[in-house]
C-alpha cells in the first residue's frame, strides 16, 4: 500500500529467469538450475526481484511507456536449502518516473531518477513496517549490479542488511539492452527486527520549554570518511542534549583535496529540558563532540 501511495505499480514476475540474468544478480548456482525448465530463458531460480521488475521495464518501455515504476514482494533464492529462501519488497523507477511525477510538465523539463528515488521508497517500506529509518546506517557496499558511487547499503549493525538502494549500473543495463537510467531497491523484510506489540495509547509528548541551541563545527577528514560516521559520533558525544546532527556542508577542493581530505560541516542542536545552558555548558558538549568524532573518523576541527 505504501509503494502504491508513492506511484508505484504492483508487478508480479516470474519466479525462472534466464541463468544469465540469474549469475548478473547473484545467483547462477548449479542448485538453482531447473531440470526440467519450461523454456531455455526460464532456467534458473531468481536470485531477487529485480531481473523479473526489469524485463518488466523494457517490456513497458518497448511499447511507449518509457517513464515506469513498479514494485514487487515475492520470495526470492540464494541457494538450495529451505532456510536460503527469504521474502523481499523490491522497486524500481525508469526514467523520469519520480515520486513528483514524470513525463514533460509546463513548469521545467523533468529530471532522471537516482539514487535518492530509490533511498526515499526503501526508507518508506522500512518506516512502513514499523522500523526506525533513523536507526539504519549507510554505508556504499551495494552489489555489482548497482552503480558504484551511486548505490548504498542500509544496515543495522555489521551483520544485518536491511535493503539496498541506488541506480542501476550501466553495464547491467546493456546487458539487458535497456538505456534510460533506472533507480532501484531492495528490502529484505525477513532481515527487520521482530516489532513490539503495539499500544493504543500514544506516547507522552516531551516538549522542552527551553530554547534550543545549535553550534556548528567544520571536520577535517580523509575523502572516503562517510558522512554518516561524522553524524554518529556527534549524536553520541551526549545523548542527553544532543536532539539533532545535520551536515549542511561539504568541500572537497584545492589543497584538501590535493592532500586526500576534505571539509565536512554539520550543525548539532542541543535542548536543555531543565534549565538554561551556560557558556561552559555549551563549551563543554562541543569539546564532547569533538573528541567524538575524532576517536571515530580521526577528523580534526578546522581551523
Amino acid at each position: 500500500r505504501t509503494l502504491a501511495a508513492r506511484g508505484l505499480v504492483e508487478a508480479i514476475t516470474w519466479s525462472f529467469i534466464p541463468a544469465g540474468e540469474a549469475k548478473s544478480f547473484g545467483g547462477g548456482a548449479a542448485g538453482l538450475e531447473l531440470a526440467n525448465p519450461i523454456s531455455t530463458e526460464m532456467s534458473s531460480m531468481r536470485p531477487g526481484l529485480l531481473p523479473g521488475l526489469l524485463t518488466a521495464l523494457k517490456r513497458n518501455r518497448n511499447r511507449g511507456f518509457s517513464d515506469a515504476a513498479l514494485f514487487e514482494l515475492g520470495q526470492a533464492y540464494r541457494g538450495e536449502r529451505p532456510e536460503d529462501q527469504y521474502l523481499s519488497a523490491a522497486g524500481v523507477r525508469a526514467g523520469t518516473a519520480r515520486l513528483a511525477g514524470g513525463g514533460r510538465h509546463w513548469d521545467g523539463a523533468a529530471n532522471d531518477v537516482d539514487l535518492f528515488d530509490a533511498k526515499a521508497d526503501a526508507v518508506a517500506v522500512l518506516a512502513a513496517l514499523g522500523f526506525d529509518p533513523a536507526k539504519a546506517q549507510v554505508t556504499r557496499d551495494a552489489p555489482a549490479w548497482y552503480h558504484p558511487g551511486r548505490s548504498g547499503t542500509l544496515r543495522l549493525g555489521p551483520k544485518t542488511i536491511l535493503a539496498h538502494f541506488g541506480e542501476v549500473h550501466p553495464a547491467t543495463l546493456k546487458e539487458l539492452d535497456f538505456a534510460a537510467p533506472v533507480a532501484a531497491f531492495e528490502v529484505f523484510l525477513d532481515a527487520l527486527p521482530a516489532q513490539k506489540a503495539k499500544s493504543r495509547a500514544k506516547p507522552r509528548l516531551e516538549a522542552a520549554d527551553l530554547l534550543p541551541v545549535r553550534r556548528d563545527f567544520a571536520f577535517v577528514l580523509d575523502r572516503d570518511v562517510a558522512a554518516g560516521e561524522v553524524v554518529r559520533a556527534a549524536a553520541g558525544a551526549d545523548k542527553a542534549l544532543i536532539s539533532d546532527v545535520q551536515v549542511f556542508d561539504v568541500f572537497e577542493s584545492g589543497a584538501l583535496a590535493e592532500e586526500g581530505k576534505k571539509s565536512l560541516a554539520v550543525e548539532v542542536t542541543l535542548q536543555p529540558t531543565s534549565e538554561t545552558l551556560t557558556d561552559k555548558d555549551i563549551e563543554a558538549v562541543a569539546q564532547k563532540v569533538a573528541a567524538a568524532v575524532k576517536a571515530a573518523t580521526g577528523g580534526e576541527i578546522r581551523s
